[in-house]
């Protein structure tokens, strides 16, 4: 898999200066760990979700979620674990007989009930189990430690490796009495899985649902001041450098146009100015990011990144290329970025950047700079002259 692949190459090589690199659930956990982007969640019903990702119908799409967990009803849960099985095996099969590269195979995780439910699922998927990077635990707490155990024994077979991700979505997180107490104690525990963990996901639905509050369409997750606080305090105890987990960002929830109350958060000047080889109009861009509430999200996703978060559970495929397109590198702080680790030999404690705009402290920056290599050598670096609009086009929003 390597993200924009779809883009010719006279694309490619026009907007990035650093072009993505590949990768796959074999990659080193350090670099994958930043690689899922936009996650697209498919309910474990859905009967065309082999077909979609033989064929490749969505756009960008490098990591997926088949659920069993609360997209589907409890009564569908026999049916919906057929379903993954069959669909995974169909995957398995054009593999197999080279109906679809292996390069064009996102990274697949299962987000299951309990950890039983994993053994149940491997067992009926057999060989085909290897499609798999992952599974994803939900309502995560500290006495959780099964679906790790689970995980250890898998990675012992042939056909990992495989990788947990827990969601941080339990009353005892979001309760102020409880928080500290159980998130120490949930750290501590992955801590004795740390090899297994990919990310820490972040279940702002639930959160929300426990206070009967639901974020409109005009705010971002940050204004809800419950959930805000809440995520401050998982993104402390979790995205310590010390600790190197990825923290990410919890779902956004609309993708079609309702009533709008508050201004659009998009400025548009950089759509107006917007000249694409394609003939793409900017201005016609803008207007159906608003009309798909996007525009709300792409503020979610920059708040997302600007306190530590790379990553972003999204439920449309419509979001899959503009969140991806805001977590490419942009050219400067990538020569920051460069220029930091390049100089963190001692010799120097503060070094003019390269755009001669800002000073780089490199003790303070260096970890800040290490996190922008990584996150560029997944989703590659802007020329100077472009930035994430450069990607959007008409037929994304469809």
């Amino acid at each position: 898999m390597r993200y924009f692949d779809y883009l010719t190459r006279e694309n490619r090589e026009a907007t990035f200066f650093k072009v993505p690199e590949a990768f796959n659930k074999k990659t080193p956990r350090e670099i994958l760990s930043y690689a899922l982007g936009a996650t697209l969640y498919m309910p474990g019903t859905r009967e065309s979700i082999a077909r979609d990702i033989i064929s490749e119908k969505n756009l960008g799409l490098a990591s997926t979620v088949f659920c069993l967990e609360d997209s589907i009803g409890d009564s569908e849960v026999h049916k919906a674990e057929g379903n993954i099985t069959h669909q995974v095996k169909e995957i398995h099969t054009a593999l197999a007989n080279q109906e679809m590269e292996a390069e064009a195979l996102p990274l697949i995780f299962i987000r299951v009930r309990n950890p039983d439910q994993i053994l149940r699922i491997m067992e009926k998927m057999g060989e085909s189990s290897k499609v798999i990077a992952g599974f994803i635990f939900p309502k995560f707490t500290a006495a959780d430690y099964r679906y790790f155990e689970i995980i250890k024994d898998l990675n012992t077979q042939s056909t990992g490796p495989f990788y947990g991700m827990p969601i941080i979505e339990s009353p005892k997180v979001i309760y102020r009495e409880s928080r500290v107490k159980e998130l120490l104690e949930i750290k501590q525990l992955i801590d004795s899985y740390h090899d297994l963990v990919l990310n820490v996901r972040i279940g702002a639905t639930d959160f929300s649902g426990l206070f009967g509050v639901r974020r409109g369409p005009d705010v971002t997750i940050y204004d809800i001041m419950v959930i805000r606080d809440c995520i401050a305090d998982i993104v402390n105890i979790f995205g310590r450098m010390e600790s190197d987990y990825v923290v990410s960002g919890p779902v956004w929830e609309y993708f079609a146009n309702v009533e709008r109350v508050l201004k659009p958060q998009l400025r548009r000047s950089p759509f107006e100015d917007l000249q694409d080889n394609s003939g793409c109009n900017g201005t016609r861009i803008r207007s159906q990011l608003l009309n798909k509430y996007v525009d709300g999200l792409i503020k979610e996703v920059i708040l997302d990144k600007e306190n530590g978060m790379i990553g972003k559970t999204i439920i449309h495929p419509s979001h899959i290329i503009p969140v991806q397109s805001l977590y490419i590198v942009g050219h400067e702080e990538y020569l920051d970025a460069l220029s930091i680790m390049e100089n963190s030999h001692g010799l120097q404690g503060v070094i003019r950047s390269h755009y001669t705009n800002k000073m780089n402290e490199i003790k303070p920056h260096y970890h800040w700079a290490r996190k922008i290599l990584l996150r560029a050598k997944n989703y590659g670096v802007f020329y100077e002259q472009h930035n994430f609009i450069s990607l959007l086009t008409e037929d994304v929003f469809v």
